[in-house]
């Protein structure tokens, strides 16, 4: 049990409070849980970017989270965007959600907010904040709230009038918000907000209005808010929280600033002790798939793969390929996935009848059922790609069919989404820009007033690895370390754009995430659109959408299909021949001489210098060479010599290593190099003999080094390798050699499905 006093922070910003807040999520709970505290709520500016992300971290540290935020209130009709000169455009409010019910209409007003009361920022009005109340905290807010404005004019019969009317609207849930951060403006605030509260009865709440971390915070995150204003830090008329006492305080430094008013302090632990919000993540929302003649989704899925069996084998339809399929469609049906693949398949079908080239890509191209339904347009059992990669019954995570479309045509495919189940429950897939090393310099420079071309020079020496962070660019490159080192003005640049690097900068679309709801999306997730463009998006990232059960589709649009289409078109109306890329023969002397001769500029995942390097080296003279490309021309692969071994392997230069008569069965198609993730999988299941569907969960360990979970699979390894006849000590070499090479290994369904565009653009280059 904590020995500190009680008390919970009620109003706090994150970094999705864009460019305004400074406090990442996880830093945040931990910060909360180290002073001895036990709750905490998220108050970000208009919307709920991180209540997933926060909901989360919480539980994982054992707070207890109170999702809310920080409202922008119109003054009359939020769809009113009169300018004033006597109104604010919106004022702020606190609004915390009590129960699951109170988060179902805080996502319902912040959804409204953008949807229908944008102007400047995402408003709401009194209208509907009084239909969707139930189940929510009400905070009156702070020196920018409707209520603090009449304060500070000296309105007393208006500033009573409002309160009276959000008693009637929230009743016992409404709290009269004082904060304390050493500014005159607050003061005065709470003066007012004291003496409103003994007339009219409502108990005061003591919060901070915490925007970083720390106290020692306070200059970067003013830096910040001047890369929010394009404001330069001398400029004294710019947007600041002066003073330095927005962080995240102790319970006992809130008391100190509070010396008056402890009850209002201890207050704020009284409610957030009376919020229990319990979000269910474990019920699925898809949408659902409408069935001629009322067939249940698993018999129509099963008629529309044997159907098409003889489209894809003609008259060679093997028992092999009948079991695969059996097998797929039990594991579909048992996971309760056959609705999915028949949504999937409904737009991929659309898409063929209007002619927009689409091709699966990833770990479905390992299904013989996305095979079959013309989602892929690779045959599994032909390159041994497997249904394992692709789902796990073990795993309770949906499957994931990512469809690459004509970049051209894809919003036709979205539209046609849209109409089929309503436009209601449909939306693109929220992202986020964040302040990355390169432009984090840069922005911090500007803020400085720090000369453009010497914050050039200085962003320039971070070398364009990807992901890399300053701290990395610090040890990697020396002359940044000696300029940060030699010149104090840059050591201090370069020592706030650290503590601002990673922070969200601006809300995006997600490149190819589209959502689709079983019903309106408001109700499971909140929406907004971007200013400039008409698109409805989720306020959530993908994996925070996928969380709340909902349908998450990838349409990315390619711009090599589109490419590809325009090529077919072309030949068939100068050549009157007309070729199907899909049916093409692998074994074109020509195209590999392209290939051979490294002249591919324009071919698809074969343009950058590096690859046309490696082809000249590996002189590829089959498919199986093009699908090992992409594996290969990694920086794991480059840098751990499997390329080369590759390479001088395949042209004689040297033997095949030999490793187990099974492994090297395996590997035969690599030259004896572990390429790809099914190798690993099967030599797991083959030699090891863990199940396939475990195998790749080891792998995924391996790549993630869960050092417990390795030595489990380990063990079960070596013992199903001695009933195999392998001595113990060849079989931990082996597992050895496997947690070495594991993590470079790369998905071959994925490889493969890239490989046949690769192909494809070579042919008609050549």
């Amino acid at each position: 049990m904590s020995d500190s006093p009680p008390f919970a922070h009620l109003h706090c910003h994150s970094h999705y409070s864009l460019l305004d807040g400074a406090n990442r999520i996880p830093n945040l709970v931990a910060k909360v849980k180290a002073d001895g505290m036990n709750a905490l709520a998220l108050t970000d500016h208009g919307n709920l970017f991180g209540a997933v992300q926060f909901y989360n971290e919480c539980r994982k540290q054992d707070i207890n989270p109170v999702l809310g935020y920080e409202a922008y209130v119109a003054p009359g009709h939020r769809t009113d965007r009169t300018p004033s000169k006597n109104k604010e455009a919106s004022y702020h409010l606190t609004l915390l959600a009590r129960n699951r019910t109170g988060f179902q209409n805080l996502m319902v007003l912040s959804s409204l907010a953008y949807l229908e009361g944008f102007y400047y920022k995402p408003r709401i009005d009194k209208e509907i904040l009084e239909a969707h109340s139930e189940g929510l905290i009400c905070l009156s807010g702070c020196a920018s709230s409707e209520l603090s404005h009449h304060i500070l004019a000296g309105r007393d019969d208006q500033a009573a009038e409002l309160v009276s009317w959000y008693q009637k609207v929230f009743g016992e849930n409404l709290y009269l918000e004082i904060q304390n951060a050493g500014l005159r403006i607050q003061q005065e605030c709470l003066v007012g907000t004291v003496d409103i509260s003994r007339r009219a009865g409502i108990p005061l709440v003591a919060t901070n209005d915490s925007h970083y971390l720390d106290r020692d915070d306070a200059e970067a995150h003013d830096v910040l808010l001047c890369v929010n204003t394009r404001t330069v830090i001398s400029d004294e008329r710019r947007m600041q929280l002066e003073g330095n006492e927005f962080f995240v305080k102790s319970p006992e430094q809130m008391y100190e600033a509070f010396p008056e008013h402890h009850e209002a302090v201890a207050l704020s632990q009284q409610i957030a002790d009376g919020v229990d919000i319990d979000l269910d993540f474990s019920t699925r929302h898809f949408p659902v798939f409408h069935t001629p003649d009322d067939k249940s989704d698993t018999v129509y899925l099963r008629e529309l793969c044997e159907e098409r069996l003889s489209w894809r084998y003609s008259d060679q339809v093997t028992p092999e390929v009948l079991e695969r399929l059996d097998d797929e469609l039990r594991i579909i049906e048992e996971m309760g996935y056959s609705s999915y693949f028949l949504i999937v398949w409904d737009f991929v079908r659309f898409a063929m009848e209007e002619d927009i080239p689409c091709q699966a890509r990833g770990s479905a191209c390992g299904s013989l059922v996305a095979f079959l339904l013309g989602l892929s347009n690779v045959c599994p059992l032909k390159y041994d790609l497997l249904f394992e990669r692709f789902l796990d019954p073990s795993r309770n995570e949906p499957p994931d069919i990512d469809i690459d479309f004509c970049r051209d045509r894809r919003q036709l495919v979205i539209d046609y989404t849209k109409e089929k189940y309503g436009e209601a429950n449909v939306a693109q897939i929220g992202t986020f820009g964040t302040l990355k090393a390169k432009a984090a310099i840069r922005d911090v420079g500007r803020a400085l007033d720090v000369p453009l071309s010497r914050v050039d020079e200085i962003a320039k020496m971070v070398p364009d690895t990807l992901g890399i962070t300053i701290e990395q660019a610090l040890e990697e490159s020396p002359d940044l370390d000696e300029q940060y080192n030699a010149d104090p003005q840059i050591k201090r640049l370069l020592t706030i754009a650290i503590r601002l690097e990673g922070l969200a900068r601006s809300a995006g679309t997600h490149a190819a995430g589209v959502v689709i709801g079983k019903e309106a999306l408001e109700k499971y997730v909140p929406l907004q659109r971007i200013t400039g463009k008409e698109d409805v998006i989720t306020q959530w990232r993908d994996k925070d959408v996928e969380q709340a059960g909902l349908l998450k589709m990838d349409f990315l649009g390619l711009r090599n299909l589109s490419i590809l289409d325009k090529t077919v078109k072309n030949v068939s109306s100068t050549h009157g021949t007309q070729i199907n890329p899909i049916e093409l023969p692998l074994d074109d002397e020509a195209t590999y001489a392209l290939l051979q001769r490294g002249e591919t500029k324009g071919i698809f995942q074969l343009e950058s210098a590096g690859m046309r390097d490696l082809l000249t080296k590996m002189r590829p003279d089959c498919f199986d060479d093009i699908i090992a490309t992409s594996a290969l021309y990694r920086p794991g692969p480059l840098e751990g010599g499997m390329v080369m071994t590759y390479v001088d392997v395949k042209h004689g230069r040297e033997p095949v290593p030999t490793v187990h008569p099974i492994v090297d069965e395996l590997l035969a198609e690599t030259y004896g190099v572990m390429v790809y993730q099914e190798q690993v999988m099967r030599i797991l299941n083959r030699v090891g003999g863990i199940e396939l569907s475990s195998a790749y969960r080891c792998i995924k360990a391996i790549s993630k080094k869960q050092i417990d979970v390795m030595q489990r699979f380990r063990e079960e390894f070596v013992t199903g390798a001695g009933t195999r006849d392998l001595p113990e000590a060849r079989a931990v070499e082996l597992f050895d050699m496997i947690e070495k090479f594991a993590g470079y290994g790369f998905n071959k369904s994925h490889s493969t499905a890239y490989g046949a565009v690769a192909y494809q653009t070579a042919y008609f280059k050549a």
